[in-house]
């Protein structure tokens, strides 16, 4: 039982991560039909402009406490994240809006290298050590009732602030004026144009908000595992494309769901399967879970758990 709320507990928090992530795919994938694979390096950039930024304030000010340093790196990776991804929807994707899907498909795997060897350039090659801002030592969560669930306070943040922002993003989608303008452009851009709303303007919206969530899971990651390298964006990235695709793409209930269950997963395919096989299917195979759920899904929906939800391009 105990270990079974551990895994469990593992694969929340870092599900809630893939799910942030994944967000970030679906909206742009519901609007534009397009598979932005250059978000996971945004990801990237975001978690090494807030390790400069939180080392560089920690070196001017070592007696700040770690929560306030975290805040600060959070408040100046996101506007960076933010307008590089709007810039790369600018100039890099609104040319071949109107082009063949291949072309913007290209586009984007050619960003993704792009910010990755431009980080190379600027942060080196080598893995960098994030600061412990947080307290290490892990907490027992279910000492009242007698067992031993241990969970780290970044963990138990990172989890939090994960749902708070799926929770508003659900608000923002549904209930604000900004949000029927984004459900209006996936359904139908022309006829949303034809009235009144700014297409353009909504797409840049949607591609600065899902970088925001990108800077945000980039600090969890950072946090939570204390390295950044410039390559750090590849794998959560991928994953977090699988959990779109995995709930629906495009849909972004689905894109929650599917972040959320895919981490569950490989934390239990990592637990159990890798104490049934002596470790050798475990903790360093868990990535192949993923796949492997995904082939399985796919073949009986292949429009994902909640199904996938584009609108008309015609």
């Amino acid at each position: 039982m105990e270990q079974f709320i551990q895994q469990l507990v593992n694969g929340l928090v870092t599900g809630s991560m893939y799910a942030l992530i994944a967000l970030g795919y679906t909206m742009v994938y519901g609007i534009l039909n397009l598979i932005n694979f250059a978000h996971g390096d945004v990801l990237m950039i975001g978690a090494m402009t807030a390790m400069t930024v939180i080392k560089l304030t920690q070196t001017i000010f070592p007696d700040w406490p770690g929560w306030l340093l975290f805040c600060i790196g959070l408040l100046v990776a996101t506007p960076v994240c933010i307008f590089l991804n709007i810039g790369i929807e600018r100039f890099a994707y609104r040319p071949l809006r109107n082009k063949p899907r291949l072309a913007p498909l290209i586009t984007a795997i050619g960003v993704a290298l792009l910010l990755q060897v431009l980080a190379k350039l600027f942060f080196g090659t080598k893995n960098h050590t994030f600061p412990d801002l947080l307290p290490t030592e892990s907490i027992n969560i279910l000492s009242l009732f007698n067992l031993e669930v241990f969970v780290t306070p970044t963990k138990i943040i990172a989890l939090i602030s994960a749902l708070i922002v799926m929770f508003g993003l659900i608000i923002l989608v549904e209930k604000t004026k900004m949000g029927r303008a984004m459900r209006a452009t996936a359904e139908n851009p022309t006829v949303a144009g034809l009235m009144g709303v700014n297409t353009n303007r909504v797409i840049s919206f949607t591609f600065g908000l899902g970088a925001a969530l990108a800077a945000l899971a980039g600090l969890m990651i950072a946090a939570n595992y204390s390295i950044v390298n410039f390559y750090m964006g590849f794998l959560p990235g991928l994953k977090a494309f699988i959990a779109a695709v995995l709930g629906g793409i495009g849909n972004i209930y689905g894109a929650m769901l599917g972040g959320i269950l895919l981490g569950v997963i490989e934390s239990m395919g990592a637990g159990y399967i890798g104490d049934l096989t002596g470790n050798f299917l475990g903790s360093n195979y868990q990535d192949i879970f993923a796949f492997i759920v995904l082939i399985i899904v796919l073949s009986f929906r292949p429009n994902g758990i909640m199904g996938e939800r584009v609108g008309d391009r015609a």
